[in-house]
C-alpha cells in the first residue's frame, strides 16, 4: 500500500504477510462486514486493496455493486485480482494507483478504507483527498485497529512491550498504530457530516477456539511476531524481551487464556452541495 506520504509498509509484503491478511480478513468478516452492504449499481472505491482480503468479502456482500479497488503496489493488485477471481466473483476492476494522486475526474458513490490510515503520515490530507472523490451525500466507511487496546489473561508485561515496540516502530515509519481512537475527530477535520464511529471488540477465551486460532495467534501475534526484525534493528527492544512478549501472546491461547483487541469502524457522509468531478 506504501505510496506518496507513507514512508513505510512495515509488515512487510511476503507471503506470511499475505496469509495473514486473508487469515484476519476471513475470522472478522462478520464482526466487521455485518452491516457493510451497497446497493444496486453504486459504484464504490476501495482504498488501498492489498491483497484482496477484505476486496473479497466487498464484492460478497454487495454483488450487485461496482468496486474499483486500487493499490500502489502493482503485485498487491495482481494478487488481489486473483483472489477475487478465485471466488467467483465479476463486480470489481482493479487499478494501481496513489491514493494522493488519483486520475482526475473520478467520482463515487462510496468510498471505502480498511487498515490504510495508520500507515500514513498524513491520514487527514487522504480522508480530503477521498471525500473530494465523493458525489454529493455519498458515504466513506473507515475501519481501523488500536494496538492500544489489547488486554490479555494471564498478564503479560513482555507482551506490551513487544507490542508497543511495533507501536513504536510505525511512529518510526510515519504511521500510527493507535489510529482507531482517532478516527472521530480525523474524519471531522477532514470535512465529513454525519461522522459516526462503533467499536468492535474481538473477544477471545477457549470456548472460542476459531478466534483462538484464527485471531490470537495467526492474526494478532503473526503481526507483532512479523516486526521482531524491524524492532530490533532500530533498537526498539532487546531480543530477549521481544521474544519473552511473543510467548506471553502464545500463553493466552491456553485453556485459561483471554485476549481481547477492539476495531473502529467509522461511517461518516460527504456534504450535500459537495462538487466532484465527472461520474467514473
Amino acid at each position: 500500500m506504501m505510496g506518496e506520504g507513507q514512508r513505510a509498509y512495515v509488515h512487510g509484503y511476503d507471503d506470511r504477510e499475505a496469509d495473514r491478511l486473508r487469515d484476519q480478513a476471513g475470522t472478522l468478516a462478520d464482526l466487521l462486514h455485518h452491516d457493510t452492504g451497497y446497493p444496486e449499481g453504486s459504484a464504490v472505491l476501495e482504498v488501498g486493496c492489498g491483497v484482496g482480503a477484505q476486496t473479497v468479502e466487498l464484492t460478497r456482500r454487495s454483488p450487485r455493486a461496482h468496486f474499483t479497488a486500487i493499490d500502489v503496489s502493482a503485485d498487491s493488485v495482481g494478487a488481489a485480482r486473483a483472489a477475487v477471481e478465485r471466488a467467483g466473483m465479476r463486480n470489481v476492476g482493479f487499478r494501481r494507483a496513489d491514493l494522493f494522486s488519483l486520475p482526475a475526474g473520478w467520482t463515487f458513490d462510496h468510498v471505502f478504507v480498511c487498515f490504510v490510515l495508520e500507515h500514513l503520515e498524513r491520514p487527514v490530507e487522504a480522508l480530503e483527498a477521498l471525500r473530494g472523490l465523493l458525489r454529493p451525500g455519498g458515504t466513506i466507511t473507515v475501519i481501523e485497529g488500536d494496538h492500544g487496546s489489547a488486554t490479555m489473561h494471564p498478564a503479560g508485561a513482555a507482551a506490551c512491550d513487544a507490542i508497543d515496540a511495533l507501536v513504536r516502530l510505525q511512529r518510526a515509519a510515519g504511521g500510527d498504530a493507535l489510529i482507531g481512537r482517532r478516527l472521530y475527530p480525523l474524519l471531522v477535520e477532514a470535512g465529513f457530516a454525519e461522522v459516526a464511529v462503533s467499536p468492535r471488540m474481538v473477544y477471545v477465551d477457549a470456548s472460542r477456539p476459531q478466534l483462538v486460532d484464527g485471531f490470537t495467534r495467526r492474526t494478532f501475534t503473526a503481526m507483532v511476531e512479523g516486526a521482531r526484525d524491524g524492532a530490533l534493528a532500530a533498537g526498539l527492544i532487546e531480543p530477549e524481551r521481544f521474544d519473552a512478549g511473543i510467548r506471553d501472546l502464545h500463553r493466552t491461547t491456553e485453556p485459561d487464556g483471554v485476549f481481547t483487541y477492539t476495531f473502529f469502524k467509522a461511517t461518516a457522509r460527504s456534504a450535500a452541495g459537495q462538487e466532484a468531478g465527472a461520474p467514473v
